[in-house]
């Protein structure tokens, strides 16, 4: 079976983002949810896995208090990824 598949006539992909950067680097902490969002947005599959400091993101206080530069606080950002109903595994 194929990870292939057609939407809106181009293909689309199960896409799973590895990410091991946490709090003492927000910009690259934001990249597995910024990235998934959009990847999502434009019709594909994503999973996220955490793996390092990067498990420290699923704390509130810790999303709360990392902000990337030129994103949203990642708070925010992660509401988006849990509503598009995008798996997150630790």
């Amino acid at each position: 079976m194929s990870s292939w598949r057609k939407c809106a006539g181009r293909p689309v992909s199960k896409i799973l983002i590895k990410s091991v950067w946490g709090s003492d680097d927000p910009t690259k902490a934001g990249f597995a949810f910024v990235h998934a969002n959009a990847f999502v947005e434009a019709g594909h599959e994503v999973q996220i896995f955490l793996l390092g400091e990067a498990v420290s993101l699923m704390r509130t206080v810790v999303a709360e208090s990392v902000v990337p530069v030129g994103w949203p606080p990642l708070a925010q950002t992660m509401t988006q990824t849990i509503g598009h109903g995008i798996p997150i595994h630790l």
